[in-house]
């Protein structure tokens, strides 16, 4: 359960904010007046450190309670801009769509393949092969995802396919994140994307029925606080 000690309004209303602002685009001052309409008088910048705060933990529940996914991944980059510069969004999904994992990155080199690919390891099944495009990083960093398994023991050697038209899912998979990130303009902090980019991650997860929870969106996203 994740606590909410400290903050000055009610666990709902910091969920609701949350939520609205993570799976639709609204601004936080957007938000801001929205809230208000509904007699909740917070300020932007509250907004944010809610957002900054909250969203890494719920991504951490959303990955601990997700659906089984299948064992043949689509894996791409995607570009976010922090402080006027391109960052690199790893992100991977099974065939058929569903969410496996995403990390933000400074860079797009093998260490930073290897290590997106070892943390998506961490929460799903290991896979039977990955469809990425012809980043020669990318299968470096598989590679070395596959001498890390057979360190430990593992008989299983993940295959590589290097295929744009099979990488189509992923890339129009894409679009939803690329959609919510327009009317920001930017982050000012690596941290705060990273933070925000897991939260409309989770956003995404609710909408694709990812998550065993019923109910409308905002109750499977309040579900995963506890």
């Amino acid at each position: 359960m994740i606590s909410f000690k400290g903050s000055h309004f009610p666990k709902p209303v910091v969920l609701f904010a949350a939520y609205f602002y993570l799976r639709y685009s609204v601004s936080y001052r957007d938000l801001e007046e929205i809230m208000a309409e509904r007699g909740v008088l917070v300020d932007h910048a509250t907004l944010n450190r809610w957002i900054v705060k909250y969203s890494p933990l719920i991504a951490i529940e959303a990955h601990r309670r997700k659906a089984a996914t299948l064992r043949s991944w689509r894996m791409d980059e995607t570009y976010v801009k922090v402080r006027g510069k391109w960052v690199y969004l790893y992100r991977a999904v099974d065939k058929a769509g569903k969410t496996l994992d995403f990390m933000l990155s400074e860079r797009r080199n093998e260490k930073a393949a290897t290590l997106f690919f070892a943390k998506t390891l961490a929460s799903n099944d290991i896979p039977e092969k990955i469809v990425i495009d012809k980043s020669g990083a990318n299968t470096a960093g598989i590679r070395g995802v596959n001498r890390i398994l057979k360190r430990f023991g593992c008989v299983t050697q993940i295959s590589t396919i290097r295929s744009k038209y099979l990488n189509n899912i992923i890339e129009q998979d894409h679009r939803f994140i690329k959609k919510r990130l327009r009317p920001m303009l930017g982050f000012k902090a690596f941290s705060s994307a990273a933070a925000t980019l897991d939260g409309i991650e989770v956003a995404q997860m609710i909408r694709k029925k990812q998550l065993p929870s019923q109910g409308s969106g905002f109750a499977q996203f309040a579900a995963l606080a506890g």
